[in-house]
This record gives C-alpha cells, structure tokens and sequence, in this order.
C-alpha cells in the first residue's frame, strides 16, 4: 500500500495593520534563521538552513526566496509601509491587496 504525505507548506495571511505589522517581523525573524537576505537571497553559512526553506518559501525563477504570504488591508497605508521597509523586496507585490478606501476607524464600514 503506497502511503502520500502531505507537503509540509505553509501559506501565512496577515490581515488589517496589527496582522500586517506582525508579519513583517514573523518574516523577518523567518528570512534571518534560514538565511535569507532582505532581497530574498541566501546569504546563510550552514546547510541546514536550506534544508526546510520550502516550509515557509517559494523558490523564483531568479533563486530568489518569497514568503507563502498574502497581506490584506482595507486601506494601501500599511501595505505601502512594508514595501518602503527593510524586508520590502523579500515580499511579491501581488500578493499584498487592499482596498479602495479604508474603515476610518468605522466599525460599521469595516464590518459591511
């Protein structure tokens, strides 16, 4: 009987400007203890760093490592921050989407 396993692949949505804003640092912390540069590309000194990069990375066609990350916000401001930042190029601009206006502090906007 053959047996499958699962892929071990782990796709992270980060919603709003707390799940953005903590993201960033969960990808920060990621790229550093695989070794992956704020460009996206393995600057680590030990093979085991690569060995599980598949979990949390897709490999371009470049050799470059982009997160399995999409980002969601209502409003570009906080989306637009992370691309301006340090770690802005490790990210696929494609994969950050917000929408045409923000809630306003409006929870009713927000919430319909």
């Amino acid at each position: 009987k053959t047996q499958t396993t699962m892929p071990r692949e782990v796709v992270s949505f980060h919603a709003g400007q707390c799940g953005n804003q903590v993201g960033k640092e969960f990808w920060r912390i990621v790229a550093g203890e695989h070794g992956i540069s704020e460009d996206g590309t393995y600057t680590g000194e030990k093979d085991d760093q690569l060995e599980r990069v598949g979990v949390f990375f897709s490999e371009s066609a470049a050799g470059k490592y982009v997160p399995r990350s999409v980002q969601l916000d209502l409003e570009a401001g906080v989306l637009d921050s992370i691309k301006k930042s340090k770690y802005g190029k490790l990210f696929k601009p494609g994969n950050m989407v917000a929408g045409q206006s923000g809630a306003g502090n409006n929870w009713a906007k927000g919430h319909y």
